[in-house]
């Protein structure tokens, strides 16, 4: 009926993995190709990541917003969310649907989470989760977290080397994230609990390049973002 008020768009927040294409649900793959806008995390020479892991599956026909982020500690992003939801928000306004692409899973340490909090009070949103690395590493080094009533804790390299020698010593099991510059320092933590012969060390899971190391295999110059430390629980049969 014409005249009529223009419909909103949903907004998806689109999980893909951790960069296997194969790992993609079946959702996420119908999404992907039934809205009008795909927006994407882009690092500032415009590469993208979680653009990437699902190149083979866009149409050619969709309206693309790159959300260009610094990737930088120093420097905050804020300002750029805010710029990008109010894009993102025009095209939901006149009615498009616009799908978020998030490596991992939307609502596991997300890029997707800050475009959330900003239009999700305003739009229909709904999420679809993803393979995260955490599950995809277990998985691919092929070890079981956890068992039974074990505390599993899932800890961010960024803290500090107290904080995260405080959690491990309670946690049967963990993983460590965000490693980067903060190998050494985690390394350390984990010689003084002695974990580092119970750790492993995995870079680009699921991707062409993976690699997983015992922790003192590991170059600590050489430590990319996209790798974790996994410290399985130790399971001893006793049922």
């Amino acid at each position: 009926m014409s005249g009529g008020a223009v419909s909103l768009g949903c907004l998806y927040g689109v999980g893909v993995g951790t960069g296997n294409p194969e790992l993609i649900t079946l959702k996420a793959l119908r999404i992907l190709q039934s809205v009008s806008v795909i927006a994407y995390p882009a690092s500032e020479d415009g590469n993208s990541f979680a653009r990437s892991i699902v190149a083979e599956f866009i149409k050619g026909n969709q309206i693309e917003v790159p959300i260009i982020l610094p990737f930088k500690l120093e420097i905050s992003a804020q300002p750029l969310y805010d710029k990008a939801a109010e894009q993102l928000a025009e095209h939901l306004n006149n009615g498009k649907d616009v799908a978020v692409l998030c490596e991992g899973d939307p609502f596991f340490y997300g890029s997707f989470m800050y475009i959330f909090n900003r239009l999700s009070p305003k739009f229909s949103t709904e999420i679809i989760p993803g393979i995260s690395s955490v599950m995809a590493s277990a998985a691919t080094i092929g070890i079981p977290l956890t068992y039974r009533n074990d505390v599993f804790m899932v800890l961010s390299g960024i803290l500090s080397g107290e904080i995260l020698r405080e959690k491990l010593q309670v946690a049967d099991a963990a993983v460590i994230i965000k490693l980067g510059r903060n190998f050494s320092k985690v390394k350390q933590v984990l010689e003084e609990l002695g974990l580092v012969e119970r750790a492993k060390y995995i870079e680009y899971a699921t991707m062409e390049n993976q690699r997983i190391l015992s922790v003192d295999e590991v170059e600590a110059e050489t430590v990319p973002y996209f790798s974790l430390i996994v410290i399985p629980s130790q399971f001893d049969f006793e049922f």
